[in-house]
């Protein structure tokens, strides 16, 4: 649970194994009502480049939107990868040939992304959402997120802050 994806570093993922970042489009990579991204995305995939570490895109969206957004940045990508259920992450593990254990996705929604990542068995990383207002059909699922992120912290499951690298 970190804030950014931005403040994940190759050092912290090559120590969890992890070979390849799943990664969600809007709210994680780049805000959902700005597409272009942000130069701060563009350094951090820059990094991961250098550290050869692949950046996948694994989102809900249509193909015509995932590949708009992610065309400028040079990231393959799954669309309609129908989280919470696995098909998306499916499809990506069928194509990397690695162990669940060397892959990651990072998301900003605890009822698609972190729950596909659990039902896949993979390993994630939930982050804050890069903007406060969602789309119309984000809304649902972030009133009940709210719930169930209270009762997980009122059982010590998850922080109450979100931290600046994975090991806060």
């Amino acid at each position: 649970m970190i804030s950014s994806i931005y403040e994940i570093t190759p050092d912290e993922i090559k120590k969890m194994g992890i070979k390849v970042v799943l990664t969600d489009l809007d709210n994680t990579l780049i805000a959902w009502n700005n597409p272009d991204g942000t130069p701060e995305l563009r350094k951090w995939l820059e990094v991961m480049n250098a550290e050869k570490i692949p950046v996948i895109v694994v989102s809900n969206n249509n193909k015509k939107r995932v590949e708009k957004a992610v065309e400028p940045l040079g990231l393959p990508f799954i669309s309609r990868a129908m989280k919470p259920l696995t098909k998306g992450i499916n499809e990506a593990k069928k194509k990397l040939n690695l162990e669940d254990s060397q892959i990651v996705l990072v998301g900003d929604q605890l009822l698609t992304d972190v729950a596909a990542a659990n039902a896949a068995k993979i390993k994630s990383i939930w982050v804050k959402p890069l903007v406060e207002t969602d789309a119309w059909n984000t809304k649902l699922n972030r009133f009940l997120e709210k719930i169930i992120k209270k009762r997980l912290q009122k059982k010590n499951i998850i922080k109450e802050v979100w931290g600046h690298s994975l090991n806060d």
